[in-house]
């Protein structure tokens, strides 16, 4: 079994969680800031697995 398989329901349920936590303790600036760094991350981390999966690399 895949060990980075976990409860889906789980997992929304920590990185809600998470974004509540961090909205509680930034002022907006920040947290927009924190929030498209983060969004940039994600983007970046699909174009890497797209590219992998297209060059059939790991």
């Amino acid at each position: 079994m895949n060990q980075n398989c976990s409860d889906p329901l789980a997992l929304t349920t920590a990185i809600n969680s998470l974004a509540v936590c961090m909205a509680g303790s930034l002022d907006n600036d920040e947290l927009a800031f924190c929030a498209a760094v983060l969004t940039q991350l994600g983007d970046t981390l699909n174009t890497i697995a797209a590219q992998r999966a297209l060059c059939g690399s790991s």
